[in-house]
């Protein structure tokens, strides 16, 4: 089994290696010390475990699986229990709480071992996880940031710097300060995970951040268009012209 190591801190990653050292089954593909560093590695090196620290610099633990995808298994490493319903969320295959001891890496290790070659969300089939897993969902705190890659690069944008979402098939268009990125997600998924005080739904296909909007002009008997500040036009329906009065009020 191909391990890699992922932690900021060096004598986290120093224990890990101590802890699988015992397992004669165990190679260690490489170590990471930030999350950047991780979703480079995990393309490359294609581990089959992943000892993933939650809270790191640069991105977070949950940020490279989103990145990484979902070719390897992961195991969660923090010491802060209330990122274990997340953790889940994201079909971990298990949750090491720090300190912890190596009685509790072996049994991990035993899950994955007995978990390998099953697809990542068998990892998850404990009942009760997911629904627990999807009210932890709605407690998060909205995003800061969005992640988009493109091709090797990683383009991290500030949600405040959004001015506009657009629905494209399976993808949404980001567009902020002039720039565009595509980014594999449903225009659904991105509203429940951002500011719902800052972000609208003016269109079954725009989300709109509401800082950005400069003006709503009438463009028809029952249409209205959005003005935004670097001069986009954006479609307001009915019920999102609703919306933003009520919310501009």
């Amino acid at each position: 089994m191909r391990v890699l190591i992922v932690d900021d801190e060096h004598l986290a990653r120093a224990l890990l290696r101590e802890y699988l050292a015992a397992h004669a089954d165990v190679e260690i593909a490489g170590e990471c010390a930030n999350g950047f560093e991780a979703v480079k590695a995990i393309a490359e090196l294609v581990p089959d475990l992943v000892f993933l620290d939650i809270q790191m610099p640069k991105l977070d633990g949950f940020e490279v699986v989103e990145l990484a995808g979902a070719g390897p298994q992961y195991v969660f490493v923090t010491a802060y229990d209330a990122f274990a319903l997340r953790a889940f969320e994201v079909h971990a295959l298990d949750y090491l709480l720090k300190p912890f001891g190596r009685e509790r890496l072996d049994a991990a290790l035993a899950h994955a071992r007995a978990l390998r070659g099953a697809a990542p969300a068998a990892s998850t089939s404990a009942p009760g996880v997911q629904a627990l897993a999807q009210e932890a969902a709605q407690r998060h705190a909205p995003l800061e940031r969005v992640l988009i890659r493109d091709g090797a690069r990683v383009h991290v944008v500030a949600a405040a710097a959004i001015d506009y979402i657009e629905a494209q098939d399976d993808y949404v268009a980001i567009c902020a300060a002039g720039k565009r990125w595509l980014k594999n997600q449903t225009l659904g998924q991105l509203e429940r995970q951002l500011d719902g005080h800052a972000f609208l739904r003016v269109h079954r296909s725009y989300l709109v951040n509401v800082g950005a909007i400069v003006r709503i002009e009438q463009a028809g008997k029952d249409s209205w268009c959005a003005v935004l500040r670097d001069g986009a036009r954006i479609p307001v329906s009915r019920s999102g012209y609703q919306k933003v009065r009520e919310l501009l009020r």
